[in-house]
């Protein structure tokens, strides 16, 4: 099987930012972005999916963490399609369920070609550590649009708010495992009716 790994660096005014990942790794993360929150998130992505990732990234944080957290976002969108390449035998549509505690979160995934994102979830508070809560949102729907998958995501169950941003991020996980997994029954060939997923199908 061919190596399904996607590098991605970029480079603003207001971030450098590079990201790689192989989706066929055993959860090791390397990430630095220097929003402490972020990383825990990305880790628990690379260790719930079973992805390799590593993100490092320098960002204008004395403004705020909107453009790191945007710019990381792009980048790992960007190289999970990449790394997706055809996307030929795939399972292509993935979903989970993730708790923790009293929160429950649920994401559905179809590597469609086509970027969407659904997201219902609601928090209480302005931030989760250094991570305004409102760039969850951000977050989820640009890694949808850039990785060109169609993303639901809701928050079932919850009341504390770091539980249900980490439920959100495993469920994520988990669904992209699951969506990435190579289907021996699809002997290489690509999962659509259409025969190619570049533009949806």
């Amino acid at each position: 099987m061919s190596e399904r790994k996607g590098k991605v660096e970029r480079a603003t005014g207001e971030t450098a930012v590079a990201v790689s990942i192989d989706l066929d790794g055993s959860g090791v993360a390397k990430v630095a972005t220097g929003v402490a929150f972020l990383d825990h998130m990305l880790t628990a992505l690379a260790k719930h999916g079973l992805f390799d990732l590593e993100a490092q990234a320098k960002g204008d944080l004395a403004v705020d963490e909107h453009h790191t957290v945007e710019d990381v976002a792009i980048c790992l969108g960007r190289a999970l399609n990449a790394a997706l390449g055809e996307r030929r035998g795939i399972v292509r549509i993935g979903h989970s369920y993730a708790p923790l505690d009293e929160a429950l979160a649920r994401v559905v995934v179809d590597l469609s070609g086509r970027g969407y994102c659904v997201f219902a979830a609601s928090f209480d508070n302005p931030r989760v550590g250094q991570l305004e809560t409102d760039m969850v949102r951000h977050f989820f729907e640009t890694v949808a649009i850039e990785g060109r998958l169609n993303l639901h995501a809701e928050v079932l169950h919850g009341q504390n708010d770091h539980h249900k941003v980490e439920a959100l991020f495993k469920a994520l996980a988990r669904a992209l495992g699951m969506a990435t997994r190579i289907d021996q029954r699809q002997a290489g060939s690509v999962p659509s009716t259409k025969g190619a997923l570049d533009r949806g199908g």
